[in-house]
């Protein structure tokens, strides 16, 4: 049976073999492409090399790509650990021609590598091709002499490719396995083809042509190939199984899964969840990506705290995915060395999250059972089951756990009902932001009348629903509407957009982000009820308490930023913000970490500000005039020949079109809730106003309460009585390791009477009970000075996991290696071991088969002898 590592291996040698350079896979995020949030096939590294962008010194490449898919079009995350084939993350083998060889190539290679190479019977293989490749076929059928009984002709929706709408394409040709006549399933083409009898592993895409605007192909004058076999499913194949999880690598984790978990049924899907999710997110990590609420960090939170909820109903309530970091390393980490570099952080960020989401529950268990306290029905409504998913991270299936435990259901239809409303508006404002800009135009400039008023009556001029400009949107639909004015803010400068309602007669458009299309203002959201058509008048209304907060935080930004540079320095330059209704980030240069005693200056002054309760001064001047004055320009903005110059009294000045409150004093307080690196040279702040800044503080109060109880202390009496407890633990610590030093030396002269001789050589094999790691070595050593010439191995057995320590004396070194001792008896109980000629260490999982493993060293010492 090949082992993932070894398929994986052998393809890259194959295609080595075939004059093709091996490239390691890209990072799972893309560089320089703004279109994935992901690395999603393996193609993606060479995108611009297919398009005739850059030349690469090689025109055949191969390499295994990670990749993620959990957004998007591939977005199955909730069938994920469920059927046999679903994941997050999965390698991706190809090989690739870049105006090389074409066809006849790459199928004869990919023959050959099942047939040959992997030794696959032809008579389990299928083969389709486009219903238009002649010329594929004629490879197949007349060439490679496939049975025409296991061939097929596909349409466009299954075998033709393309990159986009516009730009390179061509058809495809597929290799499927054949599972068996006990699974369910026709083969491809037929009607039953999605069952899972016939499982596809090799797609061969043939770059063949480039589509223009109108649909006209036109051939290209360098075809390419672009090929991808999953790892995951070419390993099932190979290991006799159906079922992807049932393979070496998914096995290692789902047993180590299982073992953390307590659980006992090996076949339990939320295992699977959890050996997929590790792979995933612990990669993520590896590149650097942290949880947050936005973009790349929102994935990876919600991939872990989906991990961690199928945890939950295992019976978990206490931290426990971090833990499998280790077996992941063991299984991945020689093909993936960065895993093993940066496996403690991995484990550092994803047990901070795990407690993060623990205290996240504990917030919605308390609006969840504020909420059920009143309610007059056996059913949770549909629209608080999103709010809590929403707004407290609370999934909907530990929803329903909780209510069922309290004799309750939940409004599934409901829930269901809002989600696919978040999704509409999810897909739509992603839409905008990323093609709209390069694809449509709006030919209207929308006045902004959001400075002085957040209500007016405006005039529809476009209606945009599905890409393209329409006359009237329908209730349920999507869509952005374009006013002729508008007191709705647009997204630009690091502030949000604006949300709100247009309403007109018996017509509701609920308004769920304000963007720019060039000098249109888009107001994105759903037609709750009625129809909108372009001419209508609306009465246009924004948020005003989600606008007030915003506010608060834009203009607190701005004196942190003031005072960022009164206590670091001039050199310290805006690198981006993010600033919403709850609290506001900002990005700057500095070139070394910031101390303590900084940022308490930073915020001391920052509030010092607030209170002066200084006006908030808007003017409207050149940008000559204002540069002169000493306006700070924001990062990453362009401004025309007019700016508007925002001035906090004469502490802060800067050029900015973002909306503001009256005088800072309204601004009540901040509070830096963090400050971290994000970059070389550039560090973030977050921090939090008001209301929310005021209960933060509250809750860290508390928390130090809550402490002070622990330690029967006052708030003043606490950091004694915390130093105290400190230094009485190191104490008793340091009494510990000299009663463990003792006993260890009291151990040495019991152990001796253990020795064996084995061909004229002592032999030492024994488990030493109460000693740890380090006095394990200490007494190797010692055991080594009183026995001068002896092969010794010791284990020590710590909650089920065996630590286990060789020593070979310097004069037999040459007969007998430590390290492969070591290796010998860890692999015995399910670890890995190593190290030089005298000494080694190593540990194990099984503490069962330890006694077997001791006895065998004997063995050992006989046959290397």
């Amino acid at each position: 049976m090949m082992t993932t590592d070894e398929i994986r291996q052998a393809f890259l040698n194959y295609f080595k073999k075939q004059g093709h350079t091996v490239l390691d896979g890209s990072p799972l995020v893309p560089a320089n492409d703004p279109t994935l949030l992901f690395v999603n096939a393996g193609m993606v590294q060479f995108k611009d090399v297919f398009l005739g962008h850059e030349k690469r010194s090689y025109t055949r490449a191969t390499t295994s790509q990670p990749c993620l898919r959990v957004s998007g079009k591939h977005n199955d995350l909730e069938q994920v650990g469920f059927t046999a084939r679903h994941h997050t993350f999965f390698e991706m083998l190809g090989n690739f021609s870049f105006g090389d060889y074409f066809k006849r190539e790459a199928i004869k290679y990919a023959w050959e590598f099942l047939t040959v190479t992997l030794g696959i019977a032809p008579k389990k293989l299928w083969v389709t091709v486009y219903k238009e490749d002649d010329e594929a076929a004629d490879i197949w059928l007349n060439e490679m002499n496939i049975d025409p009984a296991r061939f097929s002709r596909c349409g466009e929706k299954d075998n033709f490719w393309s990159m986009g709408d516009i730009g390179p394409c061509g058809p495809c040709t597929e290799i499927f396995y054949d599972h068996g006549e006990n699974i369910a399933g026709g083969p491809p083409g037929s009607p039953d083809q999605e069952g899972d009898r016939y499982i596809e592993i090799w797609n061969l895409v043939f770059m063949q042509y480039n589509r223009d605007a109108t649909g006209k192909m036109t051939p290209l004058p360098k075809p390419s190939v672009d090929t991808g076999m999953g790892l995951e499913r070419i390993a099932a194949v190979m290991q006799g199984v159906h079922n992807n999880y049932d393979t070496d690598l998914f096995q290692h984790l789902i047993k180590a899964a299982a073992k953390f978990t307590q659980c006992k049924d090996l076949s339990d899907p939320s295992l699977n969840v959890l050996a997929d999710h590790i792979r995933a997110c612990s990669f993520l990590i590896s590149e650097g990506i942290i949880p947050s609420n936005e973009g790349r960090g929102y994935v990876l939170r919600r991939v872990i705290r989906r991990a961690v909820r199928y945890g939950h109903q295992l019976g978990m309530q206490k931290p426990f995915f971090h833990k499998l970091v280790a077996p992941l390393v063991d299984a991945m980490g020689k093909a993936y060395p960065q895993l093993s570099k940066k496996s403690s952080i991995i484990e550092k960020v994803l047990l901070q999250e795990e407690e993060q989401f623990a205290r996240t529950i504990d917030q919605g268990l308390k609006v969840f059972e504020g909420y059920i306290a009143g309610l007059k029905t056996k059913c949770l409504p549909g629209d608080l089951v999103f709010k809590l998913y929403d707004t407290y991270g609370f999934p909907a299936d530990l929803t329903a756990m909780i209510a069922k435990e309290r004799g309750l259901t939940i409004d599934e239809k409901g829930f269901n009902k809002e989600m696919e409303k978040q999704r509409k508006l999810s897909r739509l404002k992603s839409q905008f932001k990323s093609t709209y800009d390069d694809k449509m135009k709006v030919d209207h400039v929308t006045t902004f009348k959001g400075y002085e008023t957040c209500e007016a009556e405006s005039s529809i001029v476009a209606i945009i629903r599905e890409n393209a400009l329409v006359d009237i949107l329908q209730s349920g639909e999507t869509g952005a509407v374009v006013l002729d004015h508008t007191p709705f803010y647009a997204e630009s400068g690091g502030q949000v957009g604006d949300i709100g309602t247009l309403t007109a007669k018996k017509s509701l458009f609920t308004v769920h982000d304000t963007q720019k299309l060039g000098t249109a203002y888009l107001h994105i959201g759903l037609l709750e009820s009625g129809k909108l058509k372009v001419g209508d008048t609306v009465a246009a209304e924004v948020n005003q308490e989600v606008r007030r907060h915003t506010a608060l935080n834009h203009s607190a930004t701005h004196l942190l930023h003031a005072a960022l540079r009164h206590v670091l320095g001039d050199h310290v330059a805006q690198k981006g913000s993010y600033v919403d209704h709850e609290r506001l980030r900002f990005d700057f240069s500095h070139f070394q970490s910031i101390t303590p005693e900084e940022l308490r200056q930073i915020e001391e002054l920052t509030n010092q500000k607030i209170r002066e309760n200084a006006a908030v001064d808007t003017q409207h001047s050149t940008i000559k005039d204002a540069k002169k004055q000493g306006a700070m320009a924001l990062f990453g903005e362009k401004y025309g020949d007019r700016v508007r110059v925002v001035s906090m009294g004469d502490f802060s000045k800067e050029l900015c079109g973002g909306t503001h409150t009256k005088r800072t004093g309204d601004i009540g307080l901040l509070k830096i809730i963090s400050e971290s690196s994000i970059a070389s040279g550039v560090r973030r702040i977050e921090a939090l106003t008001g209301s929310s800044a005021l209960n933060y503080v509250h809750m860290q109060l508390q928390t130090l309460s809550d402490v002070g109880m622990l330690f029967g202390a006052s708030e003043h009496e606490l950091f004694d009585q915390v130093k105290q407890s400190i230094e009485h633990k190191r104490k008793l610590e340091k009494m510990l390791a000299q009663l463990q030093e003792k006993l260890a030396r009291q151990k040495g002269g019991d152990l001796l009477s253990m020795v064996e001789e084995v061909n004229g050589v002592s032999v030492l094999a024994a488990v030493v009970e109460g000693v740890d790691a380090k006095r394990l070595r200490d007494l190797l050593d010692q055991l080594k000075g009183q026995l001068k010439t002896a092969v010794i191995l010791l284990a020590a057995v710590q909650d089920d996991r065996v630590s286990l320590i060789s020593g070979v004396t310097s004069d037999l070194t040459k007969r007998f290696h430590a390290g492969k001792l070591m290796q010998f008896v860890s692999e015995q109980l399910g670890g890995k071991g190593g190290g030089r000629p005298d000494m080694a260490q190593g540990g194990g999982t099984d503490a069962s088969r330890l006694d077997m493993a001791l006895k065998s060293v004997k063995s050992w010492v006989k046959e290397q002898g």
